[in-house]
C-alpha cells in the first residue's frame, strides 16, 4: 500500500473512516471491525465525537477496540459540530465550545492529546477566528496537528494564514468533483493530505464505472476507490464500513491496477 505525509508522519493511503461502524446494535462486530483493520495495514483512522447512534459512539468504540493504542496509529478526529443534551445537534461558535469538544474527543479516546483536528465549518463566513482558537488548544498540547473540513480553495488559504494545516478533508468522487481538483493540486504542491469522504457512493453509480468494474471482475465501490488513490498521490482515502467481509473488500482496492484507458474513460 502506497503511503502519503499527514504532517509530520507518514501513513498508509487507505485508512478507515468510523462513521458506520455506530449503527449495528452489536458492539461486537464494530470491535472485530477495527481489529481486523488495523491487523490489515491501517494506520489511519477518521472520527468524531458526533459520529454516535443511541449509546454507541464511534470514539469509544476505538478505545474499547484498540486501546493501548499501536505504534503507527493516526487518529483524525474533527470539531465544529457537535451534540448536546439540552440543544441536540449543533454547531460551535464559541472558543468555549470548541475547546468542550476537544475535551470531548480525549475523554472519549482516553488520549491526552489528539494526533489531528479537523475543524469542520458550514457556510460560507470566515474561519480564521475558530481556527485560531484551534491553533490555542494546539499550542497547549490537546492538539497535535490542524486541519479543515468542508472548505473552499480560499478557506485552506485563510487557515494557512493562522497556522499549519496538514490534511483538507472535503466530499469528493468520480463522478462528483465540483471544484475540488483544484483544492486537491494546491494541497499536493504544498504536501498538504486531501482526505475525500463520501468516495465511494453515488447518487446513481455511474455506466462506465460499472463497466470497468466488470472488466476488472471487483465492484464499482473497489474501482471508485481504485481511480481515488490512482487520481492523486496526496488522497488519503478513509472508506467506512460496519462488517470484516466489506473491509476486505475496501481494502483489496489498492492492489487495482486501473489502465491508461481506465483513467481516461473516468476521466
Amino acid at each position: 500500500m502506497s503511503t502519503w505525509r499527514l504532517g509530520d508522519v507518514t501513513v498508509n493511503r487507505l485508512g478507515f473512516g468510523t462513521m458506520r461502524l455506530t449503527a449495528n446494535p452489536d458492539r461486537s462486530v464494530a470491535i472485530a471491525v477495527l481489529r481486523r483493520a488495523v491487523e490489515l495495514g491501517v494506520d489511519h483512522l477518521d472520527t468524531a465525537a458526533f459520529y454516535a447512534s443511541g449509546p454507541r459512539y464511534a470514539n469509544e468504540l476505538i478505545r474499547e477496540a484498540l486501546a493501548p493504542y499501536p505504534e503507527g496509529l493516526t487518529i483524525t478526529t474533527k470539531v465544529g459540530p457537535g451534540t448536546d443534551p439540552e440543544r441536540g445537534f449543533y454547531n460551535a461558535t464559541t472558543a468555549r465550545e470548541l475547546r468542550a469538544q476537544v475535551e470531548t474527543n480525549l475523554r472519549q479516546l482516553g488520549v491526552d492529546s489528539l494526533d489531528v483536528v479537523n475543524l469542520r465549518i458550514t457556510g460560507d463566513g470566515s474561519l480564521a477566528e475558530r481556527f485560531g482558537w484551534l491553533a490555542e488548544l494546539r499550542s497547549e498540547g490537546l492538539i497535535r496537528q490542524l486541519g479543515v473540513s468542508n472548505v473552499r480553495l480560499d478557506h485552506v488559504e485563510e487557515a494557512l494564514a493562522v497556522a499549519p494545516v496538514v490534511c483538507v478533508q472535503n466530499s469528493y468522487a468520480v463522478d462528483r468533483r465540483g471544484a475540488e481538483d483544484a483544492i486537491i493540486r494546491y494541497c499536493a504542491d504544498r504536501g498538504i493530505a486531501y482526505v475525500p469522504f463520501g468516495s465511494i457512493t453515488g447518487a446513481v453509480e455511474s455506466p462506465t464505472v460499472a463497466a470497468i468494474a466488470a472488466a476488472h471482475g471487483v465492484t464499482p465501490a473497489q474501482i471508485r476507490l481504485a481511480w481515488t488513490l490512482h487520481h492523486s498521490p496526496n488522497i488519503l482515502a478513509i472508506p467506512g464500513t460496519g462488517t470484516v467481509p466489506h473491509l476486505e473488500e475496501n481494502l483489496a482496492a489498492a492492489d487495482i491496477h486501473l489502465t491508461p484507458d481506465d483513467l481516461a474513460a473516468l476521466g
